[in-house]
């Protein structure tokens, strides 16, 4: 334990000894994978959750292990992996899966996590009338008897961490709320979360619900009371707070925000806030989250998952540091302290213009760039480094004076992408006023041979991913499509991001299990760096279509749906697994908006 550290208080399901300790629930890999475009691959999850680890999050909910099989190896995985690293100090992360009250649900997230050290499953079902009369068509007597089946069914199987939650309590009537949740404090379960489900109550409102059902819920005072806030009146940071305040010791939020509609409660912002004001003003409220590893995480959830941060987010937003106002600027070179209540340090983020001795350029070594990543927060493997070297140098060549945001760019396009099954080799595009603009490209295929392909197309962009297309061969639909300046200037590198979604023949492959709305059908993304915008644009589409090739890969071989999928025609995926060539049927896919 570091100097300065508070002790995190020994782990026990319904308990905490320390009467100020917040638990900090991550659902980055559950609620916030439920953005639309934002699914991820199992490597990705579980490189994010060893991230999330190493940040020191008590408890991550690694995902709905019935949504899809590769859902279920993913959170198995991490149970596995992450859930039995235990550090020095005792710290082990509890993983979490989500569940339905349905007993198929209930075993299959309990098969996923119990490998864990210290396995938890959270299961839930709604409990506020407008859910009950349209979605569920259940009596209040039939919730509650769902409910405790769901627990007690829990308890059967060896589980002993349960959490269950009342889905959309904040509109849900306060009284049934102390009726069902003492049923399932009755039938075992040891956290209550408290969903906000809809972001509908004030801060004060929410408040006094934790307050209410403390004292009023039989039982309450022998389990940990949660919160789950979500932000469609930019509201779930404040709510999660003033839950805190009022009893609860457990917040669920996520890396960014991201999740559903306007998204979760930001664990950034939950954790400084508690950090910087918990001892002042909340009682002395404090977490185990190690502050520095929050840029590192917020960068990694950011390219991963295709979600952008925007510049004025509070805490990791481009802008959160930058002082652009004269007077800012003034106050900043007498005293930070004038304008600043944290510095970028602090949540491992180097200050950009701090003099740091070494100017990177095209004669830089592996060292110095070696050295620079680490100042930012990432430590590689030599196979990493000389992969991202290699983009260095062939940047370097073209462009002066290489920031530490070309760096990042250029580490995230490399390390941050899907498992490669095609991959952009060469593109060449020629296009103007006097033709049809015209695409050429090489790719690897999953056999490891080299092939070229041709595209016309509206626009230099279109023309490219035909070109894709004509090799690649698996139906898409781009949904969106993006391209932003990574720095300032004309030698500035374009950093796209594009999402997309099975389509055709193909459409029917691309389902699974959403916790709350049935079955739905998943979205990819992808991003690229480069200096030129249409290599750039290649290159975010070629991992978009790695990742969807990815997952339905792995979801064909057990769901119906790939299956008829496959029966009528999408051969392209049986590829991945047997090695053999390119499939020789389909037809041109998404086009560009450009």
């Amino acid at each position: 334990m570091r100097v300065g550290e508070i002790r995190r208080p020994e782990y026990v399901p319904n308990r905490i000894d320390d009467p100020n300790y917040v638990r900090i629930f991550d659902t980055t890999l559950r609620d916030g994978e439920q953005s639309p475009g934002a699914t991820l691959t199992s490597k990705e999850k579980l490189d994010i959750a060893r991230q999330l680890a190493k940040l020191g999050v008590d408890i991550i909910e690694a995902g709905f292990p019935v949504a899809s099989p590769d859902d279920f190896e993913a959170v198995r995985t991490i149970a596995m992996e992450v859930g039995n690293d235990v550090q020095p100090d005792g710290y082990v992360p509890v993983i979490c899966g989500l569940s339905r009250t349905k007993f198929q649900d209930l075993e299959r997230a309990w098969d996923a996590v119990r490998h864990a050290k210290r396995p938890r499953v959270h299961t839930f079902i709604a409990t506020s009338e407008i859910h009950m009369k349209y979605k569920l068509r259940m009596s209040e007597d039939e919730v509650v008897e769902n409910a405790v089946a769901a627990v007690k069914h829990l308890r059967s199987l060896g589980c002993n961490d349960i959490e269950f939650s009342p889905e959309d309590a904040g509109r849900s009537n306060p009284k049934f709320l102390y009726r069902i949740l003492g049923e399932v404090i009755k039938a075992g379960a040891t956290t209550l979360n408290i969903p906000d489900t809809t972001g509908w109550c004030l801060p004060h409102e929410f408040g006094e619900l934790i307050a209410s059902i403390r004292k009023n819920t039989p039982g309450a005072e022998n389990v940990i009371i949660s919160t789950h806030c979500q932000n469609d009146l930019g509201l779930a940071t404040a709510n999660s707070l003033a839950g805190a305040q009022a009893g609860a010791r457990q917040v669920e939020c996520t890396i960014n925000g991201i999740g559903e509609r306007a998204g979760n409660a930001s664990l950034e912002e939950v954790v400084m806030a508690i950090k910087l004001r918990g001892n002042e003003v909340m009682k002395g409220l404090h977490t185990g989250i190690r502050p520095v590893h929050i840029y590192p995480t917020s960068k990694m959830v950011s390219d991963y998952s295709g979600m952008i941060v925007q510049p004025h987010k509070a805490i990791v937003g481009a802008n959160a540091f930058a002082h652009e106002s004269g007077i800012h600027q003034d106050g900043m070179l007498k005293n930070r302290e004038t304008y600043e209540i944290m510095s970028p340090e602090s949540i491992g983020l180097p200050r950009q213009e701090q003099d740091r001795g070494i100017v990177l350029g095209k004669h830089s070594g592996r060292n110095a760039l070696n050295s620079r990543l680490r100042s930012l927060g990432y430590e590689l493997s030599q196979t990493e480094l000389d992969d991202v070297f290699k983009r260095f140098k062939s940047l370097a060549d073209k462009k002066k004076g290489i920031s530490d945001e070309d760096i990042l760019a250029l580490m995230s396009d490399e390390l941050h992408q899907p498992k490669v099954i095609w991959e952009l080799l060469d593109l060449q595009v020629v296009c103007g006023t006097m033709g049809m603009p015209t695409a050429t490209v090489q790719m690897k295929g999953p056999d490891g041979i080299a092939r070229i392909g041709v595209g016309v197309g509206t626009g230099p962009v279109d023309a490219a991913y035909k070109a894709v297309d004509s090799l690649v061969r698996v139906e898409a639909e781009l949904s969106d499509y993006s391209v932003s300046s990574v720095t300032q200037g004309i030698e500035a590198l374009a950093h796209t991001r594009v999402m997309i979604r099975p389509s055709g023949k193909m459409s029917d492959a691309g389902y699974s299990e959403h916790a709350a709305l049935g079955t739905v059908q998943r979205q990819f993304s992808g991003s690229g760096a480069n200096e030129d915008i249409v290599v750039a644009s290649a290159r975010a589409y070629v991992s978009a279509l790695n990742k969807m090739i990815g997952w339905m890969s792995v979801a064909q071989k057990v769901a119906p749906r790939a299956a008829r999928a496959t029966a009528s025609g999408g051969a392209a995926l049986a590829s991945v697994d047997n090695g053999s060539s390119a499939p020789s049927a389909g037809k041109d896919l998404a086009t560009s908006s450009m």
